[in-house]
């Protein structure tokens, strides 16, 4: 406690060491009055600074701050403020207010910092941006030669150097009294002359007491090595406060620091105000319109720079180059504040600008022609629109269709039809003579067609060759626009059957080499069906196309007899009848020749494979061979194409088909070997397709046990053992397992399930190779009390019914 208090006083201290008003605060000893705002950093890196030399925290004193009075706003702005500080520290973006800066040159100079606040009230107005960017200071360039008038004054640091027979170099500030002092020469007044003045002066004192400086044999150099601050103050701006700045800095770098001018200030009657007069008035727009830098003045101690209100400012809105608010001085007109605006953009309508004006008791609106524009003055307040030129065309005419540049062109009167075809530089070779069409837009706003007869036109009759108008469209007909496209179709045994487009002596040869040439399975026997074409309906005639067979030479794409082929004839090229490529089977497992082997009949059947496959080994399991075939495309889409009148919600389809395609992939067929070998023509001999695998298991005594039990495992097969003995010796089901849906797996493929009557259970037998998997018991919503209690209610009133009803 001893720590905080200590630490608090030290704390506080320090906080009121640089204001008057916070000196009073603690000599009362109440807090209640300060008021962080006006703390500037130096402070806050001061207290920062004490806090971290005593190992404490801001929010370690903040009950202490409490009970003298600080109220809790104004500790949380300075909590606010310090961290914002640290911050600010750790990222590199803040330094000290003054802070000492070298050049390449060597000079110094203390260098300013203030942190730029983006203005977004006030954007819109000309010139913000100038004050906003960091990276804009107008600070003066250290690497140039010294001012030959610039003022020395106290704080000015001066290098002087004696240099050949005699050496002498030291640095010299000039003392609060305007003095600096060289050794052996002794004190010289510089303050308030110009440096050359200066240098003058200290060659002639020096060489009064070097006599080879006095011979010329030694030279004296004076130079500027560090400059001083000053003391300005801003009125006026975003920031106003007094400012120290560098004694070689302008208006601009002094405006800058102060964030410009603020939300009512001028920037076109800004005062430099020395001695208690008007030194200068600056007006920030001959910088920002022309460049001119003759308003960027230096400044001297006590330099007042006051912004005062604006007095005239108007707003620009549309098509300018640089919409905004401008500020108008007496006796400046439009075309001035178009300039600022720097003019018009490429979509703007400058006949005439709209205006809307303020009277003091409404709006008025009041429209500035373009022979006005040097002589209307802008009124506070106006609001200028630019509005956009038309959309629309003054000489514009058209031509499209069979001309070879078809494109808009330009429009002048006495224009005729002839005219505008010339110029897109002709009628092309497909152009339809007889027929042109002009689409034209009357007077009220409704079009109407023009025909033109185009040979008459083109032949010099004037009657033909119509006069034009603004905004004409001549459409020139081609005489492909009349004709019907006609297709034909070729199908069947040819690599890429289609529908083709057809022309005139096409014949079956051309088509079928367009067509890729016919395939291998391809027969003699071409059918074609041709349309019908008659001028009468003929009731009689049932037919509604022309068929019309013929046979090729199937071996060759170049027939002999070279078919003509008409509009829209559907060619089928037949398969021969007997084309069917090899097709497998597989057989794996306990056999002596496992691999594939072909079908070598239509129906091939289990026991034959197994035969060619050299039988069954003596270790192969014949309870458990089983025929695994691949589940085809169209079964998967059969169960897609079932209607079962489910909700829209329901994915009951959708999930069936994506297990049969994604997990299951094939469906098993068991295969009784045994009933087969002593009759082949049992149900179990079925007939192979291509694709199937049959698998003839490895003898295995084990019987596995899965699912939801204690221990999955596979205890050795004992004849005689019950289904309920295996599952016992894997440790029962657990908690989740649901016994008596328990089933077993046979090793060719069969399922069996437990049985329930009654209250008797049936078991599956068991055999070796088997598997027995106990399922998970689906997952019950148990009621709640709300809904025990809620049946109950129900029940009770069902008999106080009842036995009202029987009274």
């Amino acid at each position: 406690m001893k720590k905080i208090t200590y630490v608090l006083v030290l704390f506080f201290t320090l906080l009121f060491s640089y204001s008057v008003k916070a000196q009073d605060i603690l000599k009362s000893k109440d807090l209640s009055s300060i008021q962080v705002d006006y703390l500037s950093d130096d402070d806050l890196a001061k207290i920062s600074a004490q806090l971290r030399s005593n190992n404490t925290t801001i929010e370690q004193v903040e009950p202490m701050a409490l009970s003298k009075g600080m109220s809790k706003l104004e500790f949380d702005k300075l909590k606010a403020r310090l961290n914002e500080y640290s911050q600010k520290l750790n990222q590199g973006l803040d330094k000290p207010k003054i802070q000492e800066n070298k050049n390449e040159s060597g000079r110094k100079q203390e260098k300013f910092f203030n942190e730029k606040v983006k203005d977004s009230i006030n954007a819109l107005i000309f010139g913000s941006e100038l004050f906003d960017n960091p990276n804009l200071n107008f600070e003066p360039d250290l690497k140039l030669a010294t001012p030959v008038n610039y003022i020395l004054g106290p704080g000015d640091e001066l290098q002087i150097s004696i240099y050949g027979v005699q050496e002498y170099n030291a640095s010299m500030s000039v003392s609060t009294e305007g003095k600096i002092s060289i050794q052996y020469v002794g004190q010289i007044a510089v303050a308030g002359m110009p440096i050359e003045a200066a240098t003058q002066k200290i060659k002639a004192a020096i060489a009064k007491v070097y006599s080879t400086v006095r011979s010329g044999q030694s030279q004296v150099s004076v130079s500027l090595s560090q400059i001083r601050t000053i003391k300005v103050t801003i009125v006026g701006g975003k920031q106003p406060g007094n400012y120290s700045i560098s004694s070689l800095a302008t208006v601009y770098n002094a405006l800058h620091l102060a964030g410009g001018p603020g939300k009512n200030g001028s920037y076109r009657n800004i005062e430099l105000i020395r001695n208690n007069k008007v030194f200068r008035n600056i007006d920030i727009y001959r910088f920002l319109v022309k460049g001119d830098q003759s308003d960027n003045v230096s400044l001297k101690e006590n330099d007042v720079i006051r912004i005062p209100s604006y007095t005239n400012r108007v707003t620009v809105e549309g098509e300018v180059k640089r919409p905004g608010i401008f500020e108008m001085k007496k006796g400046e007109n439009f075309s001035d504040l178009l300039n600022f605006a720097s003019g018009f953009n490429e979509f703007a309508y400058t006949a005439s600008v709209n205006v809307v004006q303020k009277t003091g008791k409404e709006f008025k609106v009041h429209d500035i022609k373009e022979e006005e524009y040097n002589s209307y003055q802008p009124q506070s307040g106006d609001v200028f629109r630019i509005t956009k030129i038309l959309n629309r065309f003054q000489n514009r005419i058209k031509i499209e269709g069979a001309v070879f540049r078809p494109d808009y062109y330009s429009f002048n009167d006495g224009m005729r039809v002839s005219d505008l075809i010339t110029r897109a530089e002709g009628l092309k070779e497909d152009a339809y003579s007889k027929r042109a069409r002009i689409i034209r837009l009357k007077t009220d706003l409704t079009t109407e067609i023009v025909n033109v007869d185009l040979n008459a036109a083109l032949s010099g009759d004037l009657n033909a060759d119509l006069e034009l108008k603004r905004e004409d469209i001549l459409t020139v007909y081609s005489i492909l626009d009349f004709r019907e496209e006609y297709k034909i179709t070729i199908d069947g045994e040819i690599k890429n059957p289609g529908v083709f487009d057809y022309f005139e002596n096409l014949t079956l040869n051309d088509l079928i080499i367009q067509a890729g040439g016919l395939t291998g399975s391809a027969s003699k026997r071409v059918e074609i069906a041709r349309m019908v074409k008659s001028d009468v309906i003929n009731d009689s005639d049932p037919k509604r196309v022309e068929l019309l067979q013929f046979e090729i030479s199937s071996d060759s794409n170049e027939q002999a007899k070279n078919f003509i082929l008409n509009p829209f004839d559907v060619i089928n090229i037949r398969r021969i009848a007997v084309y069917e490529k090899p097709q497998m089977v597989t057989i794996s497992g306990a056999v002596v020749y496992p691999g594939k082997y072909v079908l070598e009949n239509k129906r091939e059947t289990v026991y034959n494979v197994v035969m060619r496959a050299g039988g069954l080994t003596s270790v192969a399991n014949i309870e458990g061979m089983k025929i695994q075939r691949p589940i085809r495309q169209d079964q998967i889409d059969k169960i897609k194409s079932i209607d079962l009148n489910l909700s829209k919600t329901d994915t009951l389809n959708d999930k069936l088909a994506k297990k049969l395609e994604n997990d299951l992939k094939f469906s098993t067929i068991p295969v009784n070997w045994e009933k087969i070998v002593k009759n082949k023509n049992h149900y179990s001999n079925v007939t192979l397709f291509p694709g199937d695998e049959i698998i003839i298991a490895t003898y295995n005594e084990g019987v596995r046990v899965t699912g939801n039990v204690l221990l999955t495992s596979e205890i050795p097969y004992r004849k005689g053992k019950s289904f309920k003995y295996y599952i016992n010796s894997v440790g029962g089901v657990d908690s989740k397992g649901w016994r008596k849906k328990a089933y077993i797996i046979y090793p060719n493929g069969k399922a069996d399930v437990t049985k329930s009557f009654l209250f008797f259970r049936s078991y599956p037998n068991v055999e070796p190779d088997s598997q027995i998997v106990v399922p998970e018991k689906p997952e019950t919503k148990k009621m709640t009390t709300g809904e025990w209690v809620s049946i109950g209610s129900v029940l009770t009133s069902l008999a106080l019914l009842i036995i009202t009803a029987f009274k």
